[in-house]
């Protein structure tokens, strides 16, 4: 099987995207590994520093080997992580990538955690054959994987506060990381009173100005055309996590409202298969726009 690598930079020479989805157990790993397989298409799960205090990665990892065994192209990202201690325990345990989050940091201090997270991912890849992509961000998006009726306090969402393309190639150049994460529009959560837009000529700006793959971080609540122009544009992989987090709580709490069951694996069945769906119809989109 290839590497997660060999995988984006496939995708990134033929103009297409990867999806990635969080995670917070092992019905939505199921769920998702169940859209991997049916579309035949490679997918990456992702887990914030809390869903995985939640889901160990150790045992994220065992699962996931399970079932790249059974050849579903499956692939490991700790998402967030906001300090190096955290990114160190991550790598150890076998993720295929690592965002670093540094974006509320200033340049300088993000530039610093950025590079010693770097440094100890070649070192594994050296000495213990570890190959982790490191992923920084800058612009800050927000923190929230939610629903919330308003915009968070400080978010990138105008072009005078996006990312610019000097910005994103000094912290490639700094840095040496593998992957960019930059502040195009995209929020974090999904807004009720209004969805911003993604500026997709500040996208392909970005994407020209350096070589690293774009990822789009905060996809929930974008339609389909913004995505696929998004993809176009040059964004590498899209983020998603609160669309699915909304679809898991609204089927689970309907499945319990409208009946008596009580297994779990009855009540949680529709939750997982609204889910897979979802995923399947984004990682298809994702792969051909």
């Amino acid at each position: 099987m290839q590497t997660l690598a060999e995988v984006i930079a496939d995708y990134k020479k033929a103009g297409k995207a990867l999806g990635h989805f969080n995670i917070s157990d092992s019905n939505q790993l199921h769920a998702i590994a169940a859209a991997a397989k049916q579309t035949k298409l490679p997918v990456v799960v992702g887990l914030s520093e809390g869903e995985r205090e939640f889901f160990p990665l150790r045992e994220v990892r065992a699962l996931i080997n399970l079932y790249q065994k059974d050849g579903v192209a499956l692939y490991l990202n700790a998402d967030h992580t906001y300090s190096y201690e955290k990114a160190v325990e991550a790598i150890d345990a076998g993720v295929d990538s690592i965002v670093v989050d540094g974006a509320k940091l200033s340049f300088a201090q993000n530039v610093e955690l950025l590079e010693r997270v770097a440094v100890y991912a070649k070192h594994k890849r050296r000495f213990w054959g570890v190959h982790t992509l490191v992923e920084g961000e800058v612009g800050y998006i927000g923190q929230s994987s939610s629903v919330m009726d308003k915009l968070p306090e400080g978010a990138a969402i105008t072009e005078d506060m996006m990312t610019t393309p000097e910005e994103l190639k000094k912290l490639v150049e700094e840095t040496g990381i593998d992957l960019a994460a930059p502040a195009v529009g995209n929020i974090h959560g999904i807004i009720t009173s209004g969805q911003p837009k993604l500026s997709i000529s500040r996208i392909k700006a970005l994407s020209q100005a350096v070589a690293a793959p774009l990822v789009l971080h905060g996809g929930s609540g974008s339609d389909d055309t913004e995505f696929a122009a998004a993809v176009e544009a040059g964004i590498s992989m899209v983020h998603i996590n609160t669309d699915i987090r909304v679809i898991y709580h609204d089927e689970v709490k309907k499945a319990l409202e409208e009946g008596k069951e009580v297994a779990p694996y009855k009540f949680l069945a529709p939750a997982m298969q609204k889910t897979a769906t979802y995923v399947a119809q984004k990682l298809q989109l994702f792969a051909r726009a």
